[in-house]
């Protein structure tokens, strides 16, 4: 019996290592039966994962316009996942003041880059981020952390750039466009510091801010961890790398988290005697850092941490002020603590602070992360309430002048807008563009 029992052990023991050994075969070489479980552990995570959704905070949706005289006039730009006839898809739509799509761009995720290995993850579930919309109806954008492409009206790729690129999409004067990148894989080092970054042990995911040509080639790369260490601004790396109590390792190795790079323009330098003509304002949001620096020499000349809570988009805006999207994160419920997400303005030159919005007349605004703005010409803030679904337009006082809610993707989950932006666009001109279908003879109310 004992003898009868240890055959049987040993039989199965050898069974479970040969399953073993030609599973991790198959893994490796694609045989039988990798492909099943390949497509039926895609078909799962299909049923489940939505990277754009979050939950929902409002039980309304589409406009409301308290008052369309304040309103800045042109067309809205949204990027999010959208209802459509054959099920939700991420994309962009151009609005009117009455919630009109004047027109819409369809993205395949999984078709943006099909040969290209991820960073941080499946390439289908990445977020679209940053964008750029183009007069002639293309539009440039990121596929969180695999790259960028830029489509034209009709959806068409142009060009796609496979370099991790991630969050804002910025275009300087000369045409070009400066880009948050990502290194293939976690590093401990550089090739400004080869043997390591002092106090940082493990690897980390390097950011890299690119400059890259309007045809979509890549002219530059400079690693973000140079730039803090060479400037003396290591510390803020090694205090938020420091592990909690009760961990054993550190907490992230997405240490920086680069979500905005913004170059000063000629027109706007005189205004900002601190700076010049072609710096670069950058956002860090896990050490809540914005600083501005020279490209060229790579000198930070001024930077801010204190009163930021994980922020976002910081703009120039003008007469020497940086205008932040301050998500002051915090853990009560929808950040009633610290009174929801606001608009922080500073000055470097005089070292001032305005906290723009909210004012006493404002409705509270809140996402944990994620979240930008915009300065309209009229003096009025477009508001993305990224993890409501909700776009907030805002008079100087802070008074709600128009709001847009998405339509929800079900009773407790709704999309997020990863990106608004207010154009100086008429349906005139959205009709002339490739696979319009606006009629231009038809004048919006």
């Amino acid at each position: 019996m004992n003898k009868l029992s240890s055959e049987t052990v040993a039989f199965f023991v050898s069974l479970a290592v040969l399953s073993f050994v030609y599973g991790y075969a198959s893994r490796q070489n694609g045989l039988f039966p990798d492909q099943l479980i390949r497509q039926a552990q895609q078909e799962a995570s299909n049923l489940w994962y939505r990277p754009s959704l979050t939950t929902r905070v409002y039980d309304r949706h589409g406009v409301r316009i308290p008052d369309t005289s304040a309103m800045q006039p042109g067309l809205t730009f949204i990027n999010s996942l959208w209802k459509g006839s054959k099920g939700w898809y991420p994309g962009f739509k151009l609005i009117d003041r009455h919630g009109e799509a004047l027109h819409t761009w369809r993205v395949d995720r999984g078709a943006l880059f099909p040969d290209s290995v991820d960073r941080r993850g499946d390439p289908e579930h990445k977020i679209l981020h940053g964008s750029h919309l183009f007069p002639n109806g293309d539009v440039l954008f990121n596929a969180e952390y695999v790259g960028a492409v830029r489509i034209d009206a009709c959806g068409e790729i142009r060009w796609r750039l496979p370099r991790g690129n991630h969050h804002s999409v910025e275009r300087a004067e000369d045409g070009t466009f400066w880009i948050p990148g990502l290194s293939e894989r976690a590093r401990t080092r550089s090739d400004q510091y080869p043997d390591g970054f002092p106090g940082l042990d493990d690897p980390v995911w390097l950011d890299q801010i690119h400059h890259v040509s309007a045809e979509g080639t890549l002219l530059e790369r400079i690693n973000v961890l140079d730039v803090l260490y060479s400037n003396d601004l290591e510390r803020y790396i090694v205090k938020a790398w420091q592990p909690q109590a009760g961990d054993d390792q550190p907490r992230a190795t997405d240490i920086t988290h680069l979500n905005d790079v913004e170059p000063l323009s000629s027109s706007m330098a005189d205004e900002y005697p601190l700076f010049e003509a072609g710096d670069l304002l950058v956002s860090l949001r896990k050490i809540s850092l914005v600083f501005v620096f020279d490209p060229a020499t790579r000198t930070v000349k001024w930077y801010t941490s204190d009163p930021l809570i994980m922020q976002h988009d910081p703009d120039f805006v003008g007469d020497g002020w940086i205008g932040i999207f301050d998500n002051n994160r915090n853990f009560s419920d929808r950040g009633r603590m610290l009174g929801g997400s606001r608009i922080v303005a500073v000055q470097p030159r005089t070292d001032s602070l305005e906290i723009r919005f909210p004012t006493p007349r404002s409705e509270l605004l809140y996402t944990d992360t994620q979240g930008m703005w915009q300065q309209l010409p009229n003096g009025n803030m477009l508001l993305a309430e990224a993890k409501a679904g909700r776009v907030l337009e805002v008079s100087p006082n802070g008074r709600t002048t128009w709001e847009w809610i998405i339509e929800p993707y079900d009773k407790l989950k709704v999309s997020r807008i990863s990106e608004v932006s207010r154009h100086d666009l008429t349906r005139r001109t959205v009709a002339s563009w490739p696979c319009s279908s606006v009629d231009s003879t038809r004048s919006s109310p």
